[in-house]
């Protein structure tokens, strides 16, 4: 795992890092991981054309879940769409 080590640090090293780790994917097995993250309020992917949000539930009732959005980068503003995310969490009931 020396190259793993290697590549964490070199990640790591990256201005502003604050966390890196490398994840199988298909088992969720963490192989490796360097610095340290608070909990993860919502995860990011860009496409060319979209955004795609996923935001884990965090209250007691909806753990293991999380709201998934869609938005197209030409309409939407990720700031707001964000900031509705946490507000539909915070009254979502289940």
């Amino acid at each position: 795992m020396g190259n793993l080590d290697v590549a964490l640090k070199n990640a790591m090293s990256i201005d502003g890092a604050i966390g890196a780790a490398l994840v199988d994917y298909t088992s969720g097995m963490t192989l490796g991981v360097a610095g340290g993250t608070g909990e993860i309020e919502d995860i990011l992917i860009t496409l060319g054309s979209q955004y795609h949000l996923i935001r884990p539930l965090s209250n007691r009732t909806g753990k293991g879940l999380f709201l998934y959005l869609m938005v197209s980068k030409s309409r939407a503003n990720l700031a707001m769409a964000r900031h509705q995310l946490r507000v539909i969490e915070e009254t979502l009931e289940l």
